[in-house]
């Protein structure tokens, strides 16, 4: 039992306050490593030992890992089972509302959700049939305008109403294919809530306390969703220092709209229990200059701490160098495993010379950003199988298996299908009985076999798959039926290795659906709901069990919510952080980029490195470099310019060889 003793001992006073103050509205602000999910799972384990049923409250996220992180902790803390406590991210809360109630839009069940991918292949589909042209199709400008049309970030105006009828086809299309995008899983439980008020009315009754992780990162959308669904029981926890994705709509703002909506109660937790004092000081320093910011001061219980150390490199290639070189010196004089230290980066772009200089040192490292292990072909082809067959109208998974392994089905009779859905205002599955069942059908004979081989291939296992236990087994038996082994085999038989890995991929596919279908938890392991889990959870983009023992090497968005003992920002440059582009498209505004640069420097626990390159190369052209202007805001006191230490002939054998025994070990 959390009685209010154990809950005194455990957390400090702003803490404990957060933690049992349960009814009404709060903003509890967490300042960086102030023990945020922390109190979020006492809070709830406080209110289940209240006795406030599980299926009351709901707690939103933006990750499946934090999502998971929450369940587990509050699992710990409670010993109890949580099979009807809702914690979700926003995305998966939508989902979960639509499953329930989208025939009311116009919907069939068993909708399917697009990826980028899917997303990607409507847009040119739309735009061909519109016939557009090549110029005219910047896949990435339509595709963030049409998120930002359907999210309400923008209207239609006289530069872009050229893409209205692309937007309305692209819309159709979603329909047609009983398919929904990214943006529909907050958009149309909203409209929902609105159009249908007994369905609002039935989720209020539902859940009474409601908490939102990260709020400083919602969207228009999500406190919308958020604002009709909460009562007066709603806790929102967040920081605007920490606000640093206004590109994907998120709008700390949302603060200030949750005190003018509710009467709101506020909680300020500014201990930090991550970083030593320096690096808090230097993190105060830098973002004291933002205007637009409740005020707050972190301060530290964990002493004063090494100094800041800056390095102000030649180039890229010295920058690269000395970060590899400083791991391997602080790794062995410290013994430090790889996987204590973040080297962070303000742009993807910067990622390559630093990859060459920890391959170069035999420093094992992970990318975060790499391609999804569910962007990968071989798991696309049979992950696109599995969609057809729970739902023949998703006519871009259609495609995509259509000849895939090859059967005769070429360009010459997917066009045939086209022209047959657009003279029917169809799908392709309706095409293809279409063409096969017409008189008048343009469709030869072996055409017709083909096609009807495809279907009759689809209905068999439809039938297997959706009756019945065994996912994992029947999606192996499907695997086999459709031949894939010899289709790999097939397209990559000069290199063994290549199918070899790809083998290895779909088995760890049909190892995951085994482990996923046999857990307690899942109550409903049908093949809807395992695609729709893995639509979410491949967003998350996380490979945790591969980065053990490896330096991480990211993007400093990527890296929010991290925290390693040893830290570099690569990079600290005028143009590079505070970005150029972002500067620019903000009028000189760099409040975003410095809270970007205070959550770089708040991962960093015990020992933090700035490196600021005199030249940088840019389009084959090298550029001169000025130090961000970052650096300055930092307390001159915290800072020490830094040369990397030398390392010995020796020094460089031994580490060689406990590389080699490493490597061995591994294998």
């Amino acid at each position: 039992m959390l009685d209010l003793e154990t809950l005194r001992k455990e957390l400090n006073p702003e803490q404990f306050k957060a933690v049992t103050t349960t009814d009404g509205a709060i903003l509890i602000i967490a300042g960086a490593g102030s023990g945020k999910t922390r109190v979020i799972t006492f809070r709830i384990a406080h209110m289940l030992d209240k006795g406030i049923p599980q299926s009351q409250i709901l707690a939103l996220t933006f990750t499946n890992k934090a999502a998971k992180e929450m369940v587990d902790r509050i699992k710990s803390l409670t010993q109890k089972k949580l099979q009807n406590l809702t914690i979700s991210t926003f995305h998966a809360f939508g989902v979960k509302i639509l499953r329930q109630e989208i025939t009311k839009l116009g919907w069939r069940e068993n909708f399917s959700i697009y990826d980028e991918t899917d997303r990607v292949a409507l847009i040119k589909e739309c735009g061909r049939e519109l016939k557009f042209s090549p110029e005219a199709m910047d896949i990435y400008t339509i595709g963030n305008l049409i998120s930002n049309i359907k999210t309400g970030r923008k209207n239609w105006e006289t530069a872009n109403d050229m893409y209205k009828p692309l937007y309305e086809l692209y819309q159709e299309g979603l329909k047609l294919y009983n398919a929904v995008d990214f943006d529909d899983l907050i958009v149309l439980p909203i409209k929902l809530f609105k159009e249908f008020p007994e369905v609002l009315a039935r989720y209020r009754e539902r859940y009474k306390y409601i908490m939102v992780d990260e709020f400083q990162d919602t969207s228009h959308q999500q406190y919308e969703m958020m604002h009709l669904l909460a009562d007066q029981n709603v806790a929102v926890v967040g920081d605007d220092d920490q606000s640093i994705y206004s590109w994907r709509g998120a709008d700390y703002q949302n603060i200030i709209n949750f005190e003018h909506d509710f009467k709101v109660q506020e909680i300020r937790l500014e201990q930090n229990y991550r970083s030593t004092e320096t690096i808090l000081e230097a993190a105060n320093g830098v973002i004291s200059h933002n205007t637009n910011r409740k005020d707050k001061k972190l301060w530290s219980g964990n002493g004063g701490g090494k100094p800041i150390e800056v390095f102000m490199p030649q180039n890229e290639t010295d920058e690269a160098n000395f970060i590899a070189e400083s791991i391997l010196g602080i790794a062995m004089d410290e013994h430090r495993k790889y996987d204590e230290f973040g080297v962070l980066m303000r742009a993807n772009t910067q990622g390559r010379v630093l990859e060459e200089a920890l391959l170069e040192n035999n420093i094992p490292y992970t990318m975060s950003g790499g391609t999804s292990f569910f962007e990968r072909k071989e798991i696309k082809d049979i992950v696109s199988y599995l969609r057809v067959i729970a739902n023949h109208d998703d006519d871009i998974n259609l495609i995509r298996i259509l000849n895939t392994p090859r059967r005769g089905i070429g360009r010459a009779t997917i066009q045939m299908l086209n022209d047959e859905a657009l003279l029917n205002g169809c799908t392709m599955w309706n095409a293809m009985d279409s063409l096969i069942s017409r008189p008048g059908s343009p469709a030869n004979d072996a055409v017709k076999e083909d096609l009807a081989e495809f279907m009759k291939l689809i209905e068999d296992e439809r039938q297997k798959i959706l009756t019945g236990r065994g996912l994992s087994n029947k999606v192996r038996q499907m695997i086999e039926d459709i031949d894939y082994k010899d289709y790999l085999i097939g397209e990559f038989g000069k290199s063994q290795k290549a199918v070899q890995f790809k083998l290895m991929n779909i088995e760890s596919l049909l190892n995951s659906i085994d482990a996923w279908e046999k857990d307690p938890d899942n109550d409903n392991p049908s093949v809807f709901n395992y695609l729709n889990r893995i639509t979410l959870v491949s967003q998350d983009n996380s490979d945790d069990n591969d980065n053990k023992g490896k330096v991480n090497l990211m993007t400093i968005h990527a890296s929010k919510g991290l925290e390693f003992p040893v830290v570099f920002i690569a990079g600290c440059e005028e143009g590079l952080i505070p970005h150029a582009r972002s500067v620019a498209e903000n009028d000189g505004d760099v409040e975003e980029e410095r809270r970007l640069f205070y959550v770089a420097i708040t991962r960093a626990r015990d020992k933090l490195f700035l490196t600021s390159c005199q030249q940088r190369k840019k389009m084959n052209m090298v550029n001169e470099c000025t130090p961000s202007r970052f650096l300055d805001e930092i307390p001159q006191n915290l800072i020490e310019y830094h040369e990397p230490k030398e390392i010995t002939e020796e020094e460089a054998h031994d580490m060689l060889s406990n590389f080699l025994d490493n490597l061995k070990a591994r294998k």
